[in-house]
């Protein structure tokens, strides 16, 4: 017999697995440690929405930013390429309105800007931080260019190898580069646009003190691109600025305080590099006892949201060490410390260094680093 206790225990377990499969409306924070005297804030420079050739609303734009642990953008629209323009007037500052307001409610920072979209040379270039993008849709590139920097914008080359320009991939520079280089009319370069990686924008950046950028230039919606709930992120521009307001953004952009975090890579400066490593890991057993022979290990926490990749470069007649250790992000790993010899005795400092092959300083070098912890030794 079903009595009505059976269906008030039907209906409560229907409601218990309705609330069960909702989806959270929720931020999932990316963690970077900060630097000494700077926050480090992640940032996406280069995003479409459908009043260009994207296909999502601006608004959409700020709420897939804020989920994924982000700090400002920027809504760079492309003021030549209007596809949609039978659909929706051509309205340049109107995509960045739309963003602003909704990033305002989530306490997400929402920068003003365009895209001039032109052949190589130049390319394609970016101003943020303009006051009305509607000055510049002008036929000349150069006259573009000129209205960006007039109004304070900080200007950046995107996808500099983009085979839809560069057939084989390969990032090349211009004479037409020069020239707005000399005129204070390019600040930055994309190193990495997508999940694509520019050797030789990376070392243009160095040689001539360009910002280094990392932006999804995304044009669907975000989870079309990137498998999110596995894990997979867009990349982005860590800007370490001194506060988390849109001056200091900009300051820091024209500071080229900048790095590129993208493909479980960092790529940056060794001066911000450095830190950024040092202080996401910390060694919890700072002291370990290794017995003759035996293999006593080091515990060592990474509290970043970056599996950093080390390989000790060590030259030491007592101990050995591994070639590689993984160190996951937000977990403990452990490094093996094993004796060479049966009889030493003794305590010791022991400075291990390594490299760190999933962060680059220069294209093809990666970031050398230090663990340092303290070893006993006694006999076997």
């Amino acid at each position: 017999m079903f009595r009505p206790t059976s269906l008030c225990l039907v209906l409560w377990l229907v409601a218990c697995g309705g609330r069960s499969l909702a989806h959270d409306r929720a931020r999932t924070p990316l963690r970077l440690p900060d630097l000494p005297n700077f926050l480090t804030l992640k940032c996406d420079f280069h995003i479409h929405t459908v009043f260009s050739d994207g296909k999502v609303w601006p608004d959409i734009r700020a709420e897939e930013a804020w989920r994924e642990g982000l700090d400002a953008i920027a809504i760079t629209d492309h003021i030549e390429h209007q596809p949609h323009k039978d659909d929706l007037p051509t309205a340049h500052n109107r995509s960045y309105q739309i963003a602003r307001s909704h990033g305002e409610a989530l306490r997400l920072m929402v920068i003003p800007g365009s895209e001039i979209t032109r052949a190589m040379p130049p390319g394609h270039l970016n101003a943020i931080f303009l006051q009305d993008a509607t000055r510049l849709d002008v036929p000349d590139w150069r006259d573009a260019l000129a209205e960006a920097r007039r109004q304070g914008a900080f200007i950046f080359w995107n996808h500099p190898g983009w085979r839809g320009q560069q057939p084989d991939g390969r990032a090349r520079w211009y004479p037409e580069h020069d020239e707005i280089l000399a005129k204070d009319q390019l600040h930055g370069i994309e190193v990495v646009n997508e999940r694509e990686y520019y050797p030789e924008a990376h070392a243009w950046c160095l040689e001539k003190n360009l910002a280094m950028l990392s932006n999804s230039d995304i044009h669907n919606p975000m989870g079309l691109d990137y498998d999110l709930h596995a894990g997979d992120r867009r990349p982005v521009t860590l800007v370490f600025a001194r506060e988390r307001t849109l001056e200091a953004v900009r300051e820091a952009l024209f500071a080229r305080r900048t790095a590129v975090f993208a493909g479980g890579r960092l790529i940056g400066g060794e001066e911000h590099m450095q830190p950024l490593f040092q202080r996401s890991i910390r060694v919890l057993t700072p002291e370990v006892r290794v017995r003759g022979t035996g293999t006593a290990y080091v515990q060592i926490q990474n509290e970043s949201d970056v599996t950093y990749v080390f390989q000790p470069q060590a030259d030491d007649a007592d101990l050995s060490f591994p070639a590689e250790v993984r160190l996951p992000a937000g977990r403990v790993a452990l490094l093996a410390v094993r004796g060479r010899n049966k009889e030493t005795r003794g305590a010791r400092e022991v400075a291990l260094t390594g490299r760190v092959t999933n962060i680059l300083v220069r294209p093809d070098t990666p970031l050398t680093a230090t663990l340092t912890f303290r070893v006993e030794r006694v006999p076997q």
